[in-house]
């Protein structure tokens, strides 16, 4: 079996949690990892800001299934519905380290990666200037401290700054955990976000790449699968959650 490719930044394998991708179906997560939606929420400008906490779901079954196919009935668990239900369970990324195919954006103090084919929409690189400009300013303080910002709450890992003093990413610490994204401003429902290094493979054995942050399709229409590419806005994906305003409608 193919040894798993680590992206450098990413924190030490986790053995204690781990998600299979079923080929055919759901998402198949082991270890009882933190289930948690959040909300992202705008700055008083209208961008992407920050995250708010909304509910939290069991996990305490060994085995959970979450759904893939965005036709659940009983989301964000599983019920069977992909069975019966019209779409292209397909996982067509390519599994190649996601720094291998990324652009590369030169500044006075920092480097950004970035790799579109991974974005998944949540828009904070462009809270307070886009991250694009302020990188080539990270001779700046405020400039360098919103780059490294903005790349790091990019939940797809999409975007990753790198400190050319030190010779290697800066990454925000993360606790392996699971979150369901909510899009208020889109009015729709975000991929599943994966945090700290969770592992995951599919039932045919292949390992994808060892990250710190990872989004991973939950409406069952990108054309990146497992990895979400940023489709749940086109289609107005909404999981029907609750939340502490009532949720997406």
């Amino acid at each position: 079996m193919k040894e798993r490719e680590i992206e450098p930044g990413t924190p030490e394998i986790n053995k204690q949690y781990s998600i299979v991708v079923d080929r055919k179906g759901p998402y198949l997560v082991y270890g009882h990892p933190l289930l948690k939606q959040q909300f992202i929420v705008q700055n008083i400008e209208g961008s992407s800001w920050s995250y708010r906490d909304g509910v939290e779901y069991d996990m305490n079954d060994e085995l959970t299934a979450l759904c893939r196919c965005g036709a659940s009935a009983n989301k964000p668990y599983c019920d069977g519905a992909h069975l019966n239900t019209n779409w292209n369970p397909s996982l067509t990324a390519d599994n190649i380290p996601l720094l291998k195919d990324a652009d590369v954006v030169d500044g006075p103090t920092l480097e950004l990666t970035d790799n579109e084919k991974y974005c998944a929409f949540a828009r904070f690189c462009d809270a307070y200037g886009k991250v694009w400009n302020l990188v080539e300013e990270s001779d700046d303080p405020e400039a360098r401290e919103l780059t490294i910002r903005e790349a790091n709450y990019c939940p797809a890992g999409r975007l990753k700054a790198w400190d050319k003093d030190k010779g290697e990413f800066i990454e925000n610490k993360l606790e392996p955990s699971l979150v369901l994204l909510e899009d208020p401003q889109e009015r729709c429902s975000g991929p599943l976000f994966v945090r700290g290094g969770i592992p995951i493979d599919d039932t045919e054995g292949v390992r994808y790449e060892l990250r710190n942050r990872v989004t991973l399709c939950r409406c069952g229409a990108s054309s990146n699968k497992p990895f979400c590419d940023g489709t749940h806005v086109s289609v107005r994906f909404r999981d029907g959650l609750p939340g502490p305003h009532g949720g997406i409608k």
